[in-house]
């Protein structure tokens, strides 16, 4: 089989490219080693930046997401007993977020790609990507007792943190710095009315916590645990117990509870690879980069990164330009060092860590009493929330 592009992993980042690149009337062939339903299962982020939703809007994929999404123009922060709201609307001149689940995003790209027939293989087991720093790039996989070979102009690395394709990287060709942090997220999935209309971050003295939704009756929360924690040592009623004791008054009174949909502890780091491109091997979202889920960086970043690379490559095919391609790499990790950055410190700023003691809880109050407080700090923060524009710096 011959195709123009090959992506490796039919998760959001690669179903973007995939949708992208069919309008701008550029082949690809999309190879995944898991099924449909074990894609859609995987619960993931549910916070939208606008340059998210600019590229499933240029994909042709956004009527549900603008249909069903929740709109948001702030957030809150709860410390100290109180919320403070940060109106990212009126801060950033206009800008809001979208709240709209993943395994949605997913399900709009699945179902887009299958109407227009474009092909993606399913439970590809043994996938392994060759020569792509040589002259005949190609993705080999087995499916149906027998191997198979995809060739291609280049491969696209859509496949996650412990993917095939970084792993296929030389390690002397390619840096790493990772922070990897001394806690959790225990989170909690269920269908009741969110706590509020707007994602209440919570600091507290027993933990960092966070009330989030996917829909005005589906809801997401989150507690900081120990990375000892196990899962199934949380009843639901423990969970909700915990919950409040890190919320206000006011927020406590809403909470509604009910059964877990689902419910996980995912340990938290930031990690970059360096650099993103290898001659015409890609990589692109979690195969690159992975921050923690404080800030919402991960799947914006990884459509940013997505945004990038199809424009380089619709520069290589439409216009004979190498332009896009030559600088994927700079681009992409300018802005993912950035959102890096505002992870960083927003999970520094907002959990309590073991080493911090009394002195380092003081100096986290009085930062968020600053942040609150001064409108050029909010600034800051709103205009980090919702997503650096991709031609910030440029």
């Amino acid at each position: 089989m011959r195709t123009q592009v090959a992506i490796v992993g039919a998760g959001p980042s690669g179903l973007l490219l995939g949708a992208l690149l069919h309008k701008s009337g550029i082949d690809a062939v999309i190879i995944e080693q898991r099924s449909p339903s074990y894609v859609l299962s995987r619960i993931r982020a549910g916070v939208l930046e606008q340059v998210t939703m600019d590229l499933l809007d240029q994909a042709g994929v956004s009527a549900r997401a603008h249909a069903e999404g929740l709109p948001h123009d702030g957030f809150e922060l709860l410390f100290k007993g109180q919320r403070h709201r940060i109106n990212v609307h009126q801060l950033t001149g206009g800008s809001r977020v979208m709240v709209y689940g993943q395994t949605e995003v997913t399900q709009d790209l699945m179902d887009a790609r299958a109407a227009a027939g474009l092909t993606t293989v399913y439970e590809a087991a043994n996938v392994q990507v060759h020569d792509f720093d040589g002259v005949t790039p190609r993705v080999t996989y087995e499916k149906d007792g027998q191997t198979h070979t995809l060739t291609c102009d280049f491969i696209a690395g859509c496949d996650g943190f412990h993917g095939v394709c970084r792993a296929s990287v030389p390690e002397s060709a390619i840096r790493t710095y990772e922070r990897v942090y001394p806690f959790g997220w225990l989170g909690l999935l269920a269908d009741v009315k969110p706590v509020a209309h707007e994602l209440i971050y919570a600091h507290t003295d027993r933990g960092f916590a966070l009330c989030s939704m996917r829909s005005n009756t589906r809801s997401r929360y989150y507690l900081q645990v120990p990375l000892t924690d196990k899962v199934e040592n949380w009843s639901d009623d423990a969970f909700w117990a915990e919950l409040r004791n890190r919320l206000d008054p006011e927020a406590r009174e809403h909470l509604t509870t009910g059964p877990s949909l689902e419910k996980s502890i995912a340990p938290l780091r930031s990690f970059v690879a360096e650099p993103m491109r290898f001659g015409s091997l890609f990589l692109a979202g979690d195969a690159a980069h992975i921050v923690p889920p404080t800030g919402a960086k991960g799947l914006n970043l990884a459509a940013s990164d997505v945004g990038y690379l199809w424009n380089a490559l619709a520069d290589f095919y439409n216009d004979q330009s190498r332009a896009g391609i030559d600088t994927y790499s700079d681009r992409c990790l300018r802005r993912v060092w950035r959102a890096e950055r505002f992870s960083w410190w927003f999970t520094s700023l907002m959990h309590h860590f073991p080493e911090t003691g009394a002195f380092g809880q003081k100096m986290q109050e009085a930062e968020l009493d600053y942040l609150v407080n001064s409108e050029a700090a909010s600034r800051s923060l709103a205009e980090n929330y919702v997503g650096l524009p991709m031609n910030f710096g440029a």
